[in-house]
């Protein structure tokens, strides 16, 4: 277990939307923030930032999405690259995470908790990046 509590962000990228998520190593727990807008894949990055302010993390964890064989997509380059924007403008370390079925999952879960009124409801972007950031901190747990 980790020795002291760290704070991550974690991030559902999209072209049009980002999920984020915020969460804690403590209890390997996170929870939805916000859906930021994107244009190609740009967000404000002073939404972002201001998100890093509040929150103070100690990492970022953005979710990568790949195709079902492992192969990449038009969107994992995209991903990769703004992950290495956020590195670049915050410096802080980036861990990058498979996400490949997290939108799946995250409708499932908000479906399961509502039906289809939730789908149509729920901003599925952040409850991804919950997901994402919660595989990671599973993941890290004992490190």
């Amino acid at each position: 277990m980790h020795e002291h509590n760290e704070i991550a962000l974690g991030f559902d990228f999209g072209l049009k939307r980002i999920g984020v998520a915020v969460g804690q190593t403590l209890t390997c727990s996170a929870t939805p923030l916000d859906t930021l807008y994107a244009k190609n894949g740009v967000p404000e990055w002073n939404q972002i930032q201001k998100l890093i302010k509040e929150w103070q993390p100690t990492l970022l964890i953005v979710g990568i999405p790949l195709n079902m064989d492992d192969s990449e997509q038009a969107i994992t380059h995209a991903a990769k690259q703004f992950a290495k924007e956020l590195n670049t403008r915050f410096n802080l370390p980036i861990s990058e995470v498979d996400e490949r079925l997290s939108t799946k999952e995250a409708r499932q879960q908000i479906f399961d908790a509502g039906g289809y009124k939730a789908l149509k409801e729920t901003p599925i972007d952040s409850i991804a990046a919950v997901i994402i950031l919660e595989q990671w901190l599973r993941a890290h747990e004992h490190k």
